[in-house]
């Protein structure tokens, strides 16, 4: 499904965020991409959902390559946005409608979907945020907005999600209902956190990106949770003293931030 080839990527100052990015994808996989603040995950996410380009290297989805010139192709840049969305790290860049029900059903509107309002509806209730629908998406909770912007991604039956950090701001029931659903859905889902204790129930494999943004380690998740050099090297744990009474030493510990 996704194939990137020796991708990097620079910003217009030259600062180089990817590097030699080589990856593979298949359809239905769940990937997690781990690595610390700056490193190139929301970057990354972009970049496959075709509103950043690489710099260099070649990007193909379905065989496809991923280019500006091709999304000047109407029915194939309608078919990718119907088919990939991306779910960013702060959901207040997504909403824009007055309501919640016109934020979730804006894509299914733009789709032309027969169904749009049942779904609209059904989607909200998965979320648990019916009793929200007529309300302006502005006044929400930080937890509240992931959630619309949640409903309105997964309303649209997308083949390929795009996640930046879902899990941030959710309540344990909703971080669990997530969890569940990207566990049994048929979508491919590549999704990244820093939230090292959810890593291993959201996927199988593991991307590790270092601080220059490169591939470190790909391969299984609880293999790469498991090697405390690897992720010190990554910067997503850190060595400190660690008090017992009057004994003090060093190791390295494990804190979820998000």
């Amino acid at each position: 499904m996704i194939e990137l080839d020796q991708v990097c990527f620079n910003w217009p100052d030259g600062a180089e965020v990817l590097r030699d990015f080589s990856l593979r994808v298949v359809p239905g996989e769940k990937l997690v991409v781990l690595g610390a603040n700056g490193c190139g995950k929301s970057t990354l996410l972009k970049l496959l959902n075709g509103l950043l380009f690489a710099t260099t290297g070649s990007y193909r989805y379905r065989g496809d390559p991923v280019t500006r010139q091709r999304f000047r192709s109407a029915p194939w840049a309608n078919r990718f946005r119907r088919e990939t969305v991306l779910l960013f790290q702060h959901p207040e860049a997504m909403l824009f409608n007055p309501t919640v029900a016109d934020e979730i059903g804006y894509g299914l509107r733009q789709m032309a979907h027969a169904e749009c309002d049942g779904l609209v509806l059904q989607w909200a209730e998965r979320l648990g945020i019916q009793t929200l629908l007529e309300n302006a998406p502005y006044s929400l909770s930080g937890g509240e907005k992931k959630k619309v912007a949640l409903a309105a991604l997964l309303a649209l039956e997308p083949q390929c999600l795009l996640l930046d950090e879902p899990i941030a701001n959710l309540d344990p029931r909703s971080s669990g209902w997530l969890v569940d659903h990207l566990l049994t859905t048929e979508a491919t889902v590549i999704v990244t956190t820093h939230n090292l204790s959810m890593a291993a129930e959201l996927g199988e494999r593991c991307l590790i990106m270092d601080e220059q943004g490169a591939i470190r380690f790909d391969g299984p998740v609880r293999q790469a949770l498991a090697d405390m050099d690897l992720l010190q090297q990554a910067n997503l744990v850190h060595r400190h003293q660690h008090r017992h009474g009057s004994f003090s030493h060093s190791h390295p510990h494990v804190h979820d931030w998000e």
